[in-house]
């Protein structure tokens, strides 16, 4: 079976198709982000647009030397994300089914970064532990089967990616910060400064990253010569302090509910100084770690295709919107 996915949520236009035989067989991916860096951010209109430009020419690309004769279901992306966004790949996608009368499949988008590792180590199977880190959230996640996820622990503000960007944002570096604190961090010494650890010795696995981000500002604000070793020492302290977080919080999680598998997905996960630290838990805690590939990390079709493919099309015929700017992992049902 095949299934072609599509993904609109917020800055990346994403098509592709996964063989249920032979995996991902064609793929597309536009990013808009060089367009919404000069406004320090996604802009929901302008992405939009983008994506009604865009969104052809990525299925031609992504289909390449297949037809769409042989594509027997579509999964869309119906949530969470920018609603403007959203509606462009789903009406796209009911164009697309109603032409070819194949079923409809509305995904959420959180759902597709759980299970996105899952598409390339088969051997992972459910229950296991979901960090989901990105721009726009930040959650750990208990994956007991498919549709059904407890969120354990959450940001109770920025998220970590957001935490990433702004702090990027203060030492005067492109948008999206993460990757440009990430490279910075590299020539820094992360023992540099102190920053505070919100909530890393807290009760529950919630977590905090506003006083991190305020604590950085007021350091910033002290310091009369903001010159380049200064901005790598605050980049890897910052990054040391959210990795150490997000650690502590890893481990209270694997105490709790003595699970063996972890996985660490969403855009976060492609940052190498997190993913040094958490494969280093292995052997300590005797788990498994597992990211997505690195082009996989960010918001793609691919892992859309993949959860699409593992629904049942007979339930999903509707061609009434589905789109839901917030959809709550547990409020998800096959």
């Amino acid at each position: 079976m095949k299934t072609l996915g599509i993904e609109t949520s917020c800055d990346e236009t994403a098509i592709a198709i996964y063989d249920s035989n032979k995996g991902i067989i064609g793929e597309s991916v536009y990013s808009q982000m060089e367009m919404h860096a000069e406004y320090g951010g996604v802009v929901p209109e302008l992405a939009s647009r983008d994506h009604c430009l865009k969104i052809i020419d990525v299925l031609n690309e992504a289909m390449g030397k297949h037809s769409l004769d042989t594509i027997d279901q579509i999964a869309y992306t119906s949530g969470p994300g920018l609603l403007g966004a959203l509606l462009i790949g789903e009406s796209f996608a009911q164009g697309l089914s109603t032409a070819l009368e194949i079923p409809l499949i509305p995904i959420n988008h959180l759902e597709g970064h759980l299970m996105s590792p899952m598409m390339e180590f088969p051997e992972i199977s459910m229950p296991f532990i979901c960090l989901l880190v990105s721009g726009g959230h930040s959650m750990i996640v208990d994956v007991k089967a498919k549709a059904d996820y407890e969120i354990i622990g959450q940001s109770q503000d920025d998220a970590v990616g957001e935490a990433f960007d702004k702090v990027g944002k203060l030492l005067g570096l492109p948008y999206p910060g993460g990757p440009y604190i990430e490279k910075l961090a590299l020539k820094g010494n992360p023992n540099a400064y102190d920053f505070p650890r919100p909530m890393i010795h807290s009760d529950n696995l919630d977590m905090s990253l506003s006083g991190l981000k305020t604590a950085v500002l007021y350091k910033i604000q002290k310091i009369q010569d903001i010159n380049q070793d200064v901005k790598e020492d605050i980049a890897a302290s910052f990054q040391k302090a959210v990795t150490d977080v997000l650690i502590a919080k890893i481990k209270k999680t694997i105490e709790k509910t003595n699970r063996s598998d972890v996985i660490i997905a969403g855009g976060v996960a492609a940052n190498k100084y997190i993913r040094k630290k958490f494969k280093e838990l292995e052997n300590t805690l005797k788990i498994r770690v597992y990211y997505p590939d690195l082009k996989y990390c960010g918001d793609n079709a691919a892992m859309i295709a993949f959860v699409g493919s593992m629904m049942t099309p007979s339930k999903h015929k509707s061609i009434k919107s589905k789109v839901r700017a917030r959809w709550p992992l547990n409020e998800l049902k096959e």
